[in-house]
């Protein structure tokens, strides 16, 4: 038997002397066999030695990893916590879960650098979806008082500790609601699903001490700007906030709007330092293509962003419902994409033709879930709350081919076994002595019970020779 070997007991149960419920085992039967046994993690003085914690190994063998390291099933039960909790909410708000397109015409309600792939049926080009917002606001337009998916977008952008092309997001619309109810509802939303996977409304993250508990601040993004750099981009023209970001030594170019541009500075000078939750309020129309103008700001729009911990975890507005408005908004950003933008909004004439036929005021928010989960249970690595997060390609180990084996003369049985007994390359035998090879390769062939007939000492001695040009040139010469 092997750690990892999966096996069924007959017998009955009994207490032993001091107390323990254990089987009197009077049958075993083998299951399934491990073929690799699991890394067995041993502690001696407090200290732990042969432990799986390589990231890039523990990433990619999540199903090792969940069960030799204590503490990472548990991370996932607590994920499970918050999307049990979001749902509750969200249900007895009477809001109705929905499923809309993966698979979209045309990538929309984000701006962000889509996945392309090619639909053979109708010969055209698709986009994974970047945002379910565009598909969720029809549903509005058709009666609906509220709605929400929880589901995967994607993104062709970085991988990094924060972001993963795969993610999952949820997203909620609500009528005659605007995004000052909706802070109100986010922060007890927010707070309700601390307490329900801690038992607190704060969490410890990064060493320091988050609150959840509403209300949180609300800051104009002009202001955190102003209030961070010095430098008041209100009523300035895009030249002038390109000319402080280059005095900053940013790197911006001509394709940036005044948007991306406004966008770029919170991103540089703001956004990590919110470590408590706080509203970014009242962004400016150029960064908002989907949301309703401010009902008393010129040139501002009604759309928060909160900051946790120094990063984004939601995104919402007083959703547009201005045709006229909203078509007139695509067109800028088609002109953002001549300009080179590859992030830019394209215009859905379906989604337009829908607010035609009239949306009601209505407010909707979109929250990272993954990112809600790292500030749920502490976690300071997006891989961490995914089970399977997307990784680099395995590298390949080097290995002689299956002919290569026999023109040296070992048959195609024992070249795999070369292979388990760690010979990869022809070359990696140079150095062995014939009669340690054969006692490597024939333990093999008893431990799996192969039964392939034990190669000779001189044939093993001919392969250690072929393996070794220079040897056998020698050994040819002194003949």
């Amino acid at each position: 038997m092997d750690i990892g070997d999966f096996i069924g007991v007959k017998g009955f149960v009994f207490r032993t002397q001091t107390g323990e419920i254990s089987v009197h085992a009077q049958e075993l039967t083998l299951l399934s066999k491990s073929l690799k046994p699991l890394p067995i993690v041993k502690y001696k003085d407090g200290v732990a030695y042969d432990k799986f914690d390589d990231p890039e190994l523990r990433y990619r063998q999540r199903y090792v990893d969940l069960v030799v390291n204590d503490g990472v099933k548990d991370t996932f039960l607590k994920r499970a916590t918050v999307l049990r909790t979001l749902r509750k909410v969200l249900d007895e708000a009477g809001y109705t879960e929905v499923e809309t397109p993966t698979l979209q015409s045309i990538a929309g309600g984000a701006s962000a650098r889509p996945f392309i792939t090619h639909f053979n049926a109708l010969d055209q080009d698709m986009y994974m979806r970047i945002a379910t917002e565009l598909y969720l606001k029809r549903l509005i337009v058709g009666g609906f008082e509220g709605v929400y998916e929880i589901g995967k977008n994607f993104r062709n952008e970085g991988m990094d500790r924060n972001h993963n092309p795969e993610f999952t997001c949820m997203e909620l619309y609500v009528q005659y609601k605007d995004y000052n109810w909706m802070m109100a509802f986010t922060e007890k939303l927010l707070e309700t699903i601390c307490i329900a996977v801690n038992g607190s409304p704060e969490r410890e993250i990064d060493g320091k001490m988050v609150s959840f508990k509403a209300p949180y601040r609300r800051l104009p993004i002009l202001d955190a700007i102003k209030e961070k750099t010095g430098f008041d981009c209100n009523g300035k023209t895009e030249e002038e906030i390109r000319a402080f970001c280059l005095e900053k030594g940013m790197e911006v170019d001509e394709t940036f709007g005044k948007g991306k541009l406004i966008d770029e500075l919170f991103g540089e000078f703001c956004e990590g330092t919110f470590i408590q939750p706080t509203f970014i309020t009242d962004y400016p129309v150029e960064m908002s293509p989907l949301t309703k103008m401010h009902r008393s700001k010129p040139g501002l729009t009604e759309r928060f962003e909160l900051m946790v911990n120094g990063k984004e975890l939601a995104n919402a507005y007083s959703e547009l419902n201005d045709p006229i408005d909203q078509e007139n908004r695509f067109v800028d950003q088609m002109k953002l994409a001549d300009k080179g933008d590859d992030e830019a909004m394209i215009i859905d004439k379906d989604f337009l033709r829908a607010l035609q036929y009239g949306m009601p005021p209505t407010s909707g928010i979109g929250i990272g879930i993954d990112r809600l989960v790292m500030l749920m249970t502490g976690k300071t690595y997006i891989q961490e709350v995914l089970f399977f997060p997307q990784m680099k390609p395995e590298k390949k180990m080097p290995q002689s081919t299956i002919n290569e084996w026999e023109e040296i003369g070992v048959s195609e049985n024992w070249a795999y076994v070369m292979r388990k007994a760690g010979f990869n390359l022809i070359s990696d035998i140079k150095g062995e002595k014939a009669q340690g090879l054969q006692q490597k390769i024939g333990e093999i062939n008893k431990k799996y019970k192969l039964g392939y007939e034990k190669p000779s000492l001189d044939e093993v001695q001919n392969w250690i020779d072929k393996a070794n040009p220079s040897a056998e040139a020698n050994a040819s010469t002194e003949s």
